[in-house]
């Protein structure tokens, strides 16, 4: 089973997301959505689709990281994100019992020996 296949999404935290954000914009260019965020679109491992990785702020006091108090987290994209969660409860890491599903696919959350939350991110068929 391959586990991870790329970086889904790098997030952190920032005391002001929107000026942070233009700073991003103005100095590195990031080209920026109306979400808010950047999405660097790439098909490297789904040849046959497209492929995504986000960048997004989010505000300094979201609970979203919880309960790490890290001020970013990592999401990595998985090709079968059950079965990896499945395996790593197995291997004795602590695993979040929540996964999200919808139609931007499948995410779960596993806690590093640091303490810091990683989102792992099934994208939906064909991405």
């Amino acid at each position: 089973m391959r586990r991870v296949t790329g970086i889904g999404g790098v997030f952190f935290k920032a005391k002001d997301p929107k000026a942070l954000a233009d700073w991003y914009r103005v100095h590195l260019g990031l080209k920026l959505e109306g979400w808010g965020g950047v999405a660097f679109r790439w098909a490297e491992d789904n040849t046959n689709g497209a492929g995504t990785t986000a960048w997004n702020l989010f505000k300094g006091d979201t609970s979203y990281f919880a309960p790490s108090t890290a001020s970013f987290m990592i999401n990595y994209r998985v090709e079968d994100l059950h079965a990896l969660l499945a395996a790593l409860r197995a291997e004795g890491c602590k695993v979040e019992d929540k996964v999200d599903e919808s139609e931007y696919g499948k995410f779960g959350w596993v806690i590093d020996p640091e303490g810091n939350k990683v989102e792992l991110w099934q994208p939906p068929s064909g991405q």
